[in-house]
């Protein structure tokens, strides 16, 4: 009898090994893994080489101080004047640096560098810079256009090519200014902005963050760390269930993870999260991905971002920890809703989301 108990014990210790690595597996790799390679890229190119000379719809986000400020997107924006706004025609163009970076036998590549060359030239990124310096123009775009400015700054840094260099040099004015207002503006919020679109600090400062660390600039990064502690440190319990809001693009608890993940050691990270989303670590948490009801609706078809940007936001937390693994599962459903519904559809996402959904893609390939 003593010999059963034995026996059974051990097929009990067995079958419980055996469930849990099956559960692990299922919770980690039996999902669809999509990649970017070169025909997904190619795929996603057409959306910001159709986008950065499109002038028209435009949405300028200006102040008008009198009639002399009524001038077309172009005169304006003689480098950044299409898809839709300056902050996607931003990321639209980091975009096509991005994609030629990883794929430089990309179909119609020197096309690509062509229409690179043509709007980040030298004049225009000087005109660029002029008009920050308009009386009412002291906060354009911050800090969402600052952050992709930044983020497109980063890539042409790393970017081993000539014409990498020739554009990173013309950009450096524009570069520049980004850099010293963040450095203005950062000590004067008082509060962080917690919405789930343009003006979310954490976003802001997680791009600017990886652009200070590229380029291993000092007092940007101090500055960077600083207010994030400043912001965030002392906050639990963020209420990821409220989310998302219904024109959301980024998720305010995950984004704001994203960040504290850059600025604080792996151990005070792990105890901080714990303390922010104590559910991320169940191994059954769930987190659906965000329904567009209707892609012609500029606002709606939002949620088609807080889909990607979820994803690239996870990805960045589980980077080596390993305990949270099973998150992966539900940065790659975000991603696989989203994705097919990208290109040919409405100009209302396609003018933009073709950034987030590389970003999201190469996210998932570093993590």
């Amino acid at each position: 009898m003593r010999n059963f108990f034995i026996l059974l014990s051990v097929l009990l210790v067995v079958a419980c090994d055996k469930t849990d690595t099956n559960r692990s597996k299922n919770r980690t790799d039996q999902f669809p893994l999509v990649t970017l390679d070169q025909e997904e890229a190619k795929r996603l190119v057409s959306l910001p080489m159709k986008c950065v000379s499109n002038e028209f719809p435009n949405k300028l986000g200006q102040t008008l101080g009198g009639t002399k400020d009524l001038k077309s997107p172009r005169e304006l924006h003689p480098a950044f004047y299409g898809c839709f706004d300056w902050h996607s025609s931003v990321h639209g163009h980091w975009s096509l640096v991005t994609l030629l970076k990883q794929f430089p036998t990309i179909e119609n590549a020197s096309g690509i560098k062509k229409k690179l060359a043509e709007n980040i030239s030298k004049e225009n990124i000087l005109k660029e810079v002029d008009y920050f310096f308009g009386k009412y123009n002291k906060s354009y775009e911050r800090t969402y256009g600052w952050a992709w400015l930044l983020k497109l700054a980063e890539e042409l840094h790393t970017w081993d090519d000539d014409t990498a260099r020739e554009l990173e040099n013309n950009l450096q004015p524009l570069t520049d200014l980004i850099v010293s207002k963040y450095l203005d503006f950062l000590p004067k919020l008082t509060y962080p902005v917690r919405s789930g679109e343009h003006p979310n600090t954490a976003f802001g400062l997680t791009f600017a963050w990886d652009y200070a660390k590229t380029l291993g600039n000092q007092p940007l990064l101090d500055m960077i760390e600083k207010q994030a502690k400043y912001f965030y440190f002392n906050d639990v319990n963020c209420p990821i269930s409220w989310e998302p809001g219904g024109y959301d693009f980024l998720s305010p608890c995950l984004q704001e993870a994203a960040i504290m993940k850059r600025i604080l050691p792996t151990i005070e990270f792990k105890n901080w999260l714990a303390r922010f989303l104590p559910q991320l670590k169940d191994v059954d948490y769930r987190l659906i991905a965000g329904d567009v009801s209707d892609r012609k609706d500029g606002k709606l078809v939002h949620l088609d971002g807080v889909n990607f940007s979820r994803a690239w936001s996870l990805f960045d937390i589980i980077k080596d920890l390993p305990e949270y693994d099973h998150l992966n599962k539900i940065a790659y459903d975000h991603i696989n809703y989203s994705l097919p519904n990208l290109v040919g559809d409405s100009y209302e996402g396609g003018h933009w989301l073709g950034s987030f959904a590389i970003y999201a893609l190469n996210s998932a390939r570093n993590e």
